[in-house]
């Protein structure tokens, strides 16, 4: 049974989404049982930038007692026997915010999505922030190639319909963007998570945000269901 639990957004560093973080950590050493929990931290999308590593270091091992492991893909070579371990050592991928188009382009050359694909399937909870939440949808509201310039892009798919992430930053346009195209998708607030098991919603997760399924199949209105 696959398992995501998808960020909106927030800082991490300055504990934004702590209570999201401690509900993944909890869901993390369910699955470790008796064995301590272990979580591998993507960074792809920032370009494997080491300071964000550290953020998720300090708050994973250092406040909630997990073990943690970074892959590092970025414009050098790696083992892929070590990276191999790693994931398979792993409780939960983390995938951290940043250039999602980048990083969907650098799995794909690196061969980092196979592994990442290969842990979904094994119930491997998958858990991202931005661009590591939005990237598993056919497509994503991302301003990827020019900072600012906000667009539509295809993701993975392996999640149906469309999603915006900082909902709370970009309603309007997401909104006109649902209704123009007479569809369903989902909003997902900076300090809002939501949980799937097998692609279907289970929950919300709230640090102060709030995450939404809107509609506007009928081309009138969009109409909001907080999630």
């Amino acid at each position: 049974m696959s398992h995501m639990i998808l960020i909106g957004g927030g800082e991490l560093k300055n504990r934004e989404t702590f209570p999201i973080d401690e509900y993944i950590s909890a869901e993390a050493k369910r699955r470790a049982g008796d064995r301590r929990a272990c979580g591998l931290f993507i960074p792809t999308a920032s370009h494997d930038c080491m300071p964000y590593y550290n953020t998720f270091h300090k708050i994973y091992t250092g406040v909630f007692g997990i073990k943690t492991d970074v892959a590092l893909t970025v414009g050098r070579s790696f083992d892929p026997e070590r990276m191999r371990q790693k994931f398979e050592a792993a409780d939960f991928l983390y995938i951290g915010g940043g250039n999602t188009v980048f990083m969907l382009q650098s799995w794909r050359e690196s061969g980092l999505l196979a592994w990442i694909e290969e842990a979904y399937k094994r119930d491997v909870l998958l858990c991202g922030l931005s661009a590591g939440a939005i990237c598993w949808f056919e497509e994503m509201y991302s301003d990827s190639v020019v900072e600012g310039d906000y667009a539509m892009y295809a993701g993975l798919g392996w999640l149906h319909g469309k999603i915006s992430p900082h909902y709370d930053e970009r309603m309007l346009d997401f909104d006109k963007i649902v209704l123009y195209n007479k569809t369903r998708a989902v909003g997902i607030e900076n300090r809002a998570a939501i949980e799937l098991r097998d692609g279907k919603f289970v929950r919300s997760i709230s640090a102060g945000g709030n995450a939404y399924f809107l509609d506007g199949s009928d081309g009138a209105a969009v109409r909001k269901t907080a999630l």
